[in-house]
Formats: C-alpha cells, sequence, structure tokens
C-alpha cells in the first residue's frame, strides 16, 4: 500500500526519466544500437515504470503524473515488442538528414585528426615548393601540374588545354570511381591501426599544399580558388569523412581506455564506419558532377567569381549540415509523447 503519494512519485521520478532519455535515444537515432547492459537497463525500467503505473491506476494520483506514465510505458512497450523491426527498416531520408551528421559529430574527434594531418601535410608540401621549387615533379605525380601554372591558365582560359566538351560524364564517372577509391582505402587502411590513413591523408596534404603554394607563388590565386573551391569544398571534406570512418576503426582495433573485447569493439563501430563510407560516396558523386560540369570550365566561359562564391555556398552549407542537421526534429517533437515533460 502506498502511504505517502507524493513521496513516492518524488521516488519514482528519477526512474522514470532516465526510461525517457533511453527511449528519447533510440527514437532520434535509427541506426541506434543498445549494448546488453543497456538492453537489460531498458528491461528493469520498463518493468518499474509499469508496476508503478498499476499502483498509482488504484489511487487518486495526479491525472497528468498518470498519464504521462500512461504514455512513457506504451512507448516502451513499443520498443520491447515491436521497435526492433520498426528501426531496422532502411528510411534514406531520415538516414541523410539525421543519422549520417550525428554520426559525424559522434566522432568528430578523430575527422579533427584527419584534418590536422592534412593541414601538416599541406604546411609540408607548401614548404617543400618554396625552398626547392625543382622538387616540383617529386611531390606532384600528375603531369599537368607540373608545368607553369601561368602558362597553364593561359591555355586553360583560350580553351585550347585538355578541353573536355563532349566528355562531361565520363570524366565525372572516372573522377568518382577515382575519389571513392582513395576515401575507401583511407577507410580500409584503418585495419593497420591507423597508420595508413594517416600516412595517406599526409600524402594527400603534401600534394594539396605544393599545388597551392605553387600557384599562388605564380600569381594565380583567383584562378586556383575557381578551380578548386567549386568541387574541393565537398571533395576535400568527403576524403576527410572516409578517413574518419578509417581513424574511428583504428580507434575500435586499439582499444584504448575500453573493457571491451576486440569483437565487440568492433560491432560497436560497424554502423557509424559504414554510415561515414556511404555518406562520402554519396559526398564524391556531387564532387564528381560539379567538377566535370562545372569546375573545368573557366573563364570567359564561366567567370572565376561565379565559381568562387558557388564554391563558398557549399562549403558554408556542408559546413551547416554537418554541424547542425538532425540535432532536432521539430516536426516529431511536438507531437511524440516524449515532448512533454515529466510532471514535476
Amino acid at each position: 500500500m502506498i502511504v505517502d503519494l507524493p513521496r513516492f512519485i518524488d521516488e519514482e521520478r528519477p526512474y522514470w526519466r532516465e526510461l525517457d532519455a533511453l527511449l528519447l535515444r533510440l527514437e532520434r537515432d535509427i541506426a541506434c544500437r543498445l549494448d546488453l547492459a543497456e538492453i537489460q537497463r531498458l528491461h528493469y525500467l520498463y518493468q518499474r515504470a509499469s508496476s508503478d503505473l498499476t499502483r498509482l491506476a488504484t489511487f487518486s494520483a495526479d491525472p497528468e503524473v498518470k498519464s504521462w506514465l500512461e504514455a512513457l510505458v506504451a512507448r516502451a512497450y513499443g520498443h520491447m515488442h515491436s521497435g526492433a523491426r520498426h528501426r531496422r527498416r532502411f528510411r534514406f531520408g531520415y538516414w541523410l538528414l539525421h543519422t549520417f551528421p550525428a554520426t559525424f559529430r559522434r566522432h568528430r574527434k578523430a575527422f579533427h585528426l584527419a584534418l590536422a594531418v592534412t593541414a601538416v601535410g599541406m604546411l609540408f608540401g607548401g614548404g617543400a615548393i618554396a625552398l626547392d621549387p625543382a622538387a616540383k615533379p617529386i611531390l606532384l605525380p600528375f603531369e599537368n601540374l607540373q608545368g607553369d601554372p601561368a602558362k597553364r591558365v593561359a591555355e586553360e582560359e583560350r580553351g585550347t588545354h585538355q578541353s573536355i566538351a563532349g566528355r562531361e560524364a565520363p570524366f565525372a564517372a572516372m573522377l568518382m570511381t577515382h575519389n571513392a577509391r582513395v576515401s575507401v582505402l583511407a577507410m580500409a587502411l584503418g585495419m593497420t591501426w591507423g597508420i595508413g590513413t594517416i600516412v595517406l591523408l599526409f600524402y594527400n596534404g603534401v600534394i594539396l599544399g605544393a599545388v597551392c603554394l605553387d600557384y599562388l607563388l605564380a600569381g594565380q590565386g583567383v584562378f586556383l580558388a575557381g578551380w578548386l573551391l567549386p568541387h574541393g569544398a565537398v571533395e576535400i571534406p568527403a576524403i576527410l569523412l572516409g578517413s574518419q570512418a578509417g581513424l574511428v576503426l583504428a580507434g575500435a582495433l586499439i582499444g584504448r581506455g575500453s573493457h571491451q573485447g576486440l569483437r565487440q569493439r568492433l560491432r560497436l563501430v560497424g554502423k557509424d564506419v559504414v554510415t561515414l563510407v556511404f555518406g562520402t560516396a554519396i559526398m564524391l558523386i556531387w564532387a564528381g558532377f560539379v567538377e566535370a560540369f562545372f569546375s573545368q570550365y573557366h573563364q570567359p566561359v564561366i567567370p572565376y567569381g561565379i565559381k568562387i562564391a558557388f564554391g563558398l555556398v557549399e562549403l558554408v552549407a556542408l559546413a551547416v549540415f554537418l554541424l547542425g542537421s538532425g540535432r532536432q526534429l521539430p516536426d516529431q517533437a511536438s507531437t511524440h509523447p516524449s515532448s512533454r515533460t515529466a510532471p514535476s
């Protein structure tokens, strides 16, 4: 028998709120998977809330409290008995707008490391070109980048340098394939405990830094921005995300600070790694189309100002998407039973 109803509610409310928070986590992240301890805790909290609801039903408790607890138990019941099948249904829109950016943010430390290694590589490549311009054939593996930047720009603007007019589609496909290989390789090299991923990031940074400084020293900074920004604003972050997946995989292999076994660590990051790789692939498809149909056309065909503005808009939009998308779903929060705060 409940002697002191207000005291009973005060004592049980923390368990209700814990159950509510756990359910919100499952509802807001379609890729969320609970470990064994969390599943056991969910079952315990569900049973406790159900028992509390039964006890409250026999007393004249606050209707708002009973109504909120009924909704909470119903949500928990749905997850316990039918939610698993529902969560297995893949919804591309939800995955793209919520799961993908949320996964990126969850492993942002790995992304920061990938970005830092690339930046160090860029400093090395740029410094090498500044100190020894003759090192360009060694640093730059592509023949069209080893010549005089000013001469290449003049040829590009006259339309006489390797025109791709009429060949945009196969060129775009080639770019997508090549960049996808680099990104998947960066991820796969995570199996080397991240050493291979870091080496690849550094090497790409060296090439990027050498190219950028070479064109800047030749006074072709505007051409460089108009050439690289439209596709590079998405392509470079995409390669960083592929490397982020490799570093996440490496972290699971190393297992520093974790008491879980290797198999369990790999299982826990498996979906996140796949999510990052598929997100990278989508970004590279966009970057390939932009590079083939837009980046390769220079002034006077497309003014550099338009190309630079387009690239900056892409970069800002991508940053807003990755950092903010999926943090809150207002259309669901306003109607879902979980949007109601726990009674105080």
